[in-house]
């Protein structure tokens, strides 16, 4: 399944890691080596948290798409 959940990535130089949030998934985020370990993983806990909500009977936010600063 393809998400259309906004991500944003970023270098952390502590973890030394590429970062991605899912900001429209409270908590959702991944991490990896390389921007596209990054974005992979992503992928994979966006489907877990999406799992885990329909499991535990809790709403799933529609994805938006893109933040616009009002």
């Amino acid at each position: 399944m393809m998400s259309k959940y906004q991500v944003i990535i970023f270098w952390s130089a502590e973890d030394e890691a590429f970062i991605v949030e899912v900001p429209e998934l409270h908590g959702c985020m991944a991490d990896g080596k390389t921007y596209q370990e990054a974005i992979a993983n992503a992928k994979v806990v966006i489907e877990e948290w999406i799992e885990s909500a329909r499991e535990l009977n809790r709403p799933i936010p529609q994805p938006k798409g893109r933040l616009i600063d009002a």
